[in-house]
């Protein structure tokens, strides 16, 4: 089961074949190829000791706040997104609009090329467990067994035992690293519930919802909006009211239902294709900052902000 898995996302593989021609015009993207040749002082600053487990326990305090405080805002450019044009302009948006995370795939020229944009944690995407090791060393401060919607139109899914086994080679490999799991719309709720409580107990940190993909609305504008959010909005519920992880809403969230994510019980929520799919980064910007606006993300980070300027006074 594992070597299949590992087959059908190799990180070497679906690079080659996915990542698309550098574009010179993007300023993003040259930047960072100009600054690649010389010592990274965001990574090195990011990561000085991976070993270090007050090092680690700090990462993972950093990542996690958001979410204990209910406004985690994650901007997600899809884990078979290889290409660097795009990736480059989710995570300029993510951390120009307000969000508190960027998730990205596996991939450490990837990694190496948000951490130079970005502050934000940086978290990498797979269903390969053997790939995060390369991404954390690269900068990556969380990782994500999950996004599966790019499978479903493969006619891939994902069962309970096989996701289990994977947190479980993760855990082994990367024991203290930030650890989210997305528990498959694919599932009944009830199973969908079940699962969450294992993964809980084998020490995930964050469960994630998905449901876009499955949802077909029959309403266009708002009332459309809120039907496709419906799937995951259920899901996030019902599995928040069963664990005390923090749950993340994801898959079909727009600025509409955002809201209604956090009301429905959950910590956060991740936004993909409402922001990648945009051709513009400024439109980009401007998306995730409604979203973050909506969250009251933003006003909440500058509260946070003025009390860590306090205290250092």
């Amino acid at each position: 089961m594992h070597s299949t898995i590992s087959m059908a996302v190799s990180p070497s593989c679906s690079s080659q074949t996915l990542l698309k021609p550098y574009h010179n015009h993007n300023p993003l993207l040259s930047n960072f190829l100009l600054s690649s040749s010389k010592p990274s002082s965001i990574s090195l600053k990011t990561r000085p000791s991976l070993t270090t487990k007050a090092l680690l326990s700090s990462d993972k305090d950093s990542v996690l706040k958001e979410f204990r405080q209910r406004t985690a805002l994650k901007i997600i450019s899809g884990l078979l997104n290889f290409d660097k044009d795009n990736v480059a302009s989710v995570v300029t948006a993510a951390d120009k609009g307000g969000a508190t995370h960027v998730d990205i795939a596996c991939d450490p020229e990837l990694v190496k090329l948000a951490v130079s944009l970005t502050s934000l944690p940086v978290c990498v995407s797979s269903v390969n467990p053997a790939s995060f090791s390369a991404a954390v060393d690269a900068g990556a401060l969380m990782v994500e067994i999950g996004n599966y919607d790019s499978f479903y139109e493969m006619g891939r899914v994902f069962s309970p035992d096989e996701i289990l086994n994977l947190t479980k080679e993760t855990k082994r490999i990367l024991p203290s690293v930030t650890l989210s799991v997305t528990v498959p719309h694919t599932l009944s709720l009830p199973d969908q519930v079940k699962l969450a409580e294992l993964l809980e107990q084998e020490g995930v940190d964050i469960i994630q919802t998905e449901g876009g993909k499955c949802s077909n609305p029959s309403k266009s504008g708002v009332l459309g909006l809120i039907e496709k959010a419906t799937p995951t909005l259920a899901a996030a519920y019902s599995i928040s009211r069963a664990v005390k992880i923090p749950v993340m809403c994801a898959s079909g969230i727009s600025v509409v239902t955002a809201p209604m994510a956090i009301t429905a019980g959950a910590a956060g929520v991740g936004v993909g294709s409402a922001i990648n799919k945009l051709n513009d980064v400024v439109a980009m910007i401007a998306e995730v900052r409604s979203i973050a606006d909506s969250l009251n993300v933003s006003s909440t980070n500058r509260q946070n902000l003025s009390e860590e300027e306090s205290l250092k006074l």
